[in-house]
């Protein structure tokens, strides 16, 4: 008598979220370059073809995670004190997301490119620009630009240990340096 093999049912919507969470673990530790589908597959536990299958390649795989980690909130306040706490702790656990790797380094695809920085601008730039506007002050898009990149790169400094004090710094006493530095 041969023991039959349990059926294993399908569960797309299952398979969709362990390759979003596997891709956005990998992402934050290596960046898209160094990303590959196969590791994708592996961390998730699934077959690489099911990226094809679902999401049409990597980098829509990609679009998939920066949606997913946008949540409810497509939106980030960065003078909301509590928001920026919550990132930046979510940030020193997982690393930097491809967003803030976007802003930093060009992506190579340009699907890519544009997907994270259409993502940059929907959830950072555009909401500081919104908040200078309602102020009054003059060329509204490039302070929020700046204040855009001032943050993204005390996340990347800080992230990458690029200087020391603001590496080994407690969130508490980076948190109103970071809303001092992006005040207007």
């Amino acid at each position: 008598m041969s023991a039959e093999k349990p059926v294993r049912r399908r569960d797309s919507a299952r398979s969709k979220e362990l390759l979003v969470q596997a891709a956005g673990e990998l992402l934050a530790e290596r960046g898209f370059e160094r990303t590959t589908v196969r590791d994708i597959g592996e961390r998730a536990g699934l077959d690489q073809a099911l990226i094809a299958r679902y999401f049409g390649g990597k980098a829509q795989l990609l679009i998939a995670v920066l949606r997913a980690e946008a949540g409810d909130s497509l939106e980030l306040d960065l003078f909301d004190t509590e928001q920026v706490r919550m990132l930046l702790e979510r940030i020193g656990q997982r690393g930097p997301g491809p967003i803030f790797q976007a802003a930093v380094q060009r992506p190579r695809d340009p699907a890519v490119e544009t997907a994270t920085h259409e993502e940059l601008h929907v959830r950072i730039v555009a909401p500081l620009k919104e908040t200078f506007a309602a102020q009054g002050l003059d060329r509204p898009q490039l302070r929020a630009e700046v204040a855009a990149a001032a943050f993204i790169g005390v996340v990347m400094g800080r992230s990458a240990g690029a200087f020391g004090e603001l590496a080994a710094a407690d969130l508490e006493d980076v948190l109103p340096l970071v809303q001092r530095l992006l005040s207007p």
